[in-house]
């Protein structure tokens, strides 16, 4: 939202803005630009009688400024029509989708643009680090956005990539998420459909050919698809995958590639975007040096620290998913140390039953386990809670270590008395974690 408003400033629009708490960093970036902000929503902030008010996702009826709005019929958007009408028409929009990898390929895809001197707008749900921040719009012909499937906004339960106006759609996989506005993985499917549907004849589909619901899903496809995967079941084979020490290699396509990545799920990421990069005419050779320089994303398995021999990594991962293949890569990594997973249970899907049997079997694969208090359990009815219990007692029976403990203080205090030189602490949040990295490391300085 923040740099949206920022671009439209540039465009030559008056800009102003409401939020529940204003505060730094964003407030600082936000009036250096010279934008307004009025901590606290109230009918008088639109006294100015707005052209347009952009109603953000987190925005729901019974907001004092949003009813003010609604009963004087000024004309509002949700943020992912902002982002179309204002800019992306007319563009090459290349969109990055699926439930999981959609922020590092966003990221990669969007450096090699830059990279190779075609300044491409892009919005991208982290910070690649090449790039410094999250969301830039400029005049160049290409926009690279991260394709979120969560809902639009109060007035507009769409997947936000619906709006996007996708030349190119990558989908990496399809999985059951975002329960709290899904009520099962045929849901999820039928928006991936609509996805598929609006891409033009002339642009292109990068599908994972190795997954069944992708491949369900782009099977009615009218426009050209490419099913990326290292599977028979791949158009598109990705092969002689090396990984080492510094990274990782693949083939694809009569060329070899290198990233200074782990994991298998980042050599995929990264074959969708050489993909799509080779769609919009980048050489090889420019690919190549893009991807050797790319420097990743924050929380995007970053190291923050290693103290006294102990490796201190940051990971956004929340979904069952997410987790198995980082402490995969990790496990190729740091082969031979231990590996210690630092688990905060907050997202609308992992804090309900959904993945019981899925979450215990992708922490087990760490030798020991910490799981904060699960975050608003009571507000779930109790047949639909996780039970962290059970989690416990199931990642033991893999003759794991794991605690369950109720707060960062006890779980701090617990690690640093076990985490020796050598091993890996993996810290996976969708959120802050109450400050437990900082915690963590000062903890294991003494």
């Amino acid at each position: 939202m923040a740099s949206v408003a920022v671009a439209l400033k540039e465009n030559g629009y008056e800009v102003s803005g409401s939020d529940a708490n204003v505060y730094p960093p964003m407030s600082t970036f936000l009036e250096q630009r010279g934008i307004a902000l009025k901590a606290g929503y109230r009918p008088e902030n639109l006294s100015m009688a707005p052209d347009l008010v952009v109603v953000g996702n987190a925005i729901s009826r019974g907001n004092p400024e949003l009813e003010e709005a609604l009963d004087r019929r000024l004309a509002y958007f949700s943020l992912p029509e902002t982002i179309k009408e204002f800019f992306l028409r007319g563009r090459r929009n290349l969109v990055v989708s699926g439930t999981h990898g959609k922020t590092t390929t966003t990221s990669m895809l969007a450096w090699i643009l830059e990279s190779a001197g075609k300044q491409p707008s892009y919005m991208i749900g982290g910070i690649p680090k090449n790039l410094g921040q999250g969301a830039c719009f400029r005049k160049g012909a290409f926009a690279v956005l991260e394709g979120d499937e969560y809902d639009t906004a109060f007035f507009d339960k769409r997947s936000k990539f619906l709006h996007y106006l996708p030349e190119v759609a990558v989908i990496h996989n399809i999985e059951f998420d975002h329960a709290d506005i899904y009520d099962n993985l045929d849901a999820i499917r039928l928006t991936f459909r609509r996805l598929v549907n609006i891409v033009p004849r002339s642009g292109l589909i990068v599908a994972n050919g190795d997954d069944a619901n992708v491949r369900e899903v782009v099977s009615k496809a009218i426009t050209p698809v490419v099913l990326l995967g290292c599977e028979d079941s791949a158009s598109h084979r990705i092969t002689a995958v090396e990984f080492s020490p510094g990274g990782s290699r693949f083939n694809l396509g009569g060329a070899s590639f290198e990233i200074p990545m782990d994991g298998i799920f980042n050599v995929r990421n990264a074959a969708a975007a050489v993909t799509v990069a080779r769609h919009v005419g980048i050489s090889d050779s420019e690919i190549q040096k893009a991807l050797l320089a790319f420097g990743g994303v924050k929380r995007r398995q970053e190291v923050r620290a290693v103290v006294n021999g102990i490796t201190v990594v940051d990971d956004f991962g929340h979904h069952p998913t997410a987790i198995r293949e980082t402490l995969t890569a990790l496990r190729q990594k740091y082969n031979g140390g231990r590996l210690w997973a630092f688990f905060e249970p907050r997202s609308n899907t992992t804090r309900r039953a959904v993945f019981q049997n899925e979450l215990p079997a992708a922490l087990a694969l760490a030798d020991g386990v910490f799981v904060s208090q699960v975050a608003r359990l009571d507000q779930l009815p109790e047949d639909n809670r996780l039970d962290p219990e059970k989690v416990m007692a199931d990642i033991r029976a893999k003759g794991r270590e794991a605690y369950y403990l109720a707060n960062v203080g006890e779980i701090v205090k617990a690690a640093s008395g076990k985490l020796k030189t050598g091993d890996v602490a993996v810290i996976f949040s969708n959120g802050g974690f109450d400050g437990i990295h900082e915690k963590l490391i000062e903890a294991l300085k003494v």
